[in-house]
């Protein structure tokens, strides 16, 4: 089977998965909670929906590991109703109207009415590890609700600190990596740790994924940090002056804070305005923090790779691995 053929099944087994794990919990009325979660998942609607990333390698790290994919549906349910709880959350708690080009749920429903789909969505997936039962054992399938469960504790951490982060500007580099291990590196080193437990890999093999996914997530979340500042508009869909005129604090411009040169100045002086974006965006790059954002996620895409090819994948599914994670490392500027 060919590789885009393949992704392809996997990613409309996972479609297939999600709506069966949604339904089953029989809230399909009009009047229930399931347009609010449909719409957000980009069912109804302006179709919008997520690239479905971390299940996608949740699944393919399990076939690459020796075990068989369609035995991992539920884990890939649960992964990526965990993703989509949190960003219902997050969009909350930051104050976001739009998502994906489009009112949120809470903007279009509400806050607690959101909030509500939310928790709905966190249930649904402690719900879905547990059916992985019907295909594994019961010890792997306690290490799997275990690994879902630390994951969401660290993801809530993460949150935690990037709210509070906001109104600081005392933040170090060691700050920020702690906040984005959680936040955004936990979740997709989870996806790539469950699929190595469900397709029952030697614990060393298992640790090898959980780095790969790791590692992953950091280069990741320092590629979106360069985005947010300097990426192609018409390629990425992201805003350039978001980053900048939110006060999001993100890796560069945390990084130019610490350097306390004229870039942190003008940021402690107050809200950035959007004409001053490709001024303060030069003003970064002289200050080195393009350089340093870009130096981070070549060093972490390294580490991943490298965990990667330690875990010795096998198969189609195992090029499917490397191709999709330089495929997300390698975004446009």
């Amino acid at each position: 089977m060919e590789t885009t053929a393949l992704t392809d099944l996997i990613l409309s087994a996972i479609e297939n998965e999600l709506h069966c794990t949604i339904d089953s919990a029989g809230i399909t009325q009009p009047d229930g909670l399931y347009p609010l979660m449909a719409y957000h998942m980009g069912w109804e609607g302006e179709s919008v929906a997520g690239k479905r990333i971390r299940p996608l390698l949740l699944l393919l790290t399990t076939s690459a590991a020796g075990g068989i994919w369609e035995n991992a549906l539920p884990a890939a349910a649960a992964v990526e109703l965990i993703h989509n709880f949190s960003l219902i959350h997050d969009d909350i708690q930051d104050d976001s109207p739009l998502r994906r080009g489009r009112p949120t749920v809470w903007n279009r429903w509400g806050i607690p009415l959101a909030i509500n789909a939310g928790d709905a969505m966190f249930s649904l997936a402690h719900l879905s590890i547990l059916r992985l039962q019907e295909n594994i054992d019961c010890d792997s399938v306690l290490k799997a609700a275990q690994i879902l469960q630390d994951t969401c504790l660290s993801l809530t951490k993460g949150q935690h600190l990037d709210m509070l982060f906001e109104d600081r500007n005392d933040i170090s580099l060691d700050d920020y990596w702690q906040m984005v291990s959680g936040k955004t590196a936990s979740l997709l080193s989870a996806a790539t740790e469950l699929g190595a437990v469900i397709a029952s890999a030697r614990p060393s093999v298992q640790t090898h994924y959980q780095e790969f996914g790791y590692n992953l997530g950091l280069a990741y979340q320092a590629q979106d940090d360069l985005l947010g500042v300097w990426g192609d508009v018409s390629a990425t869909g992201k805003s350039t002056e978001s980053d900048l005129v939110s006060g999001k604090k993100s890796l560069p411009i945390i990084f130019a804070l610490t350097q306390k040169g004229p870039f942190a100045d003008r940021w402690r002086q107050g809200p950035i305005r959007a004409q001053e974006i490709p001024e303060l965006a030069h003003q970064l790059e002289l200050e080195g923090a393009q350089a340093y954002t870009v130096e981070c996620a070549e060093f972490f895409t390294s580490k991943a790779l490298s965990a990667l090819a330690d875990a010795e994948p096998d198969g189609q599914a195992g090029k499917m691995l490397s191709e999709l994670a330089g495929k997300l490392l390698k975004r446009n500027l």
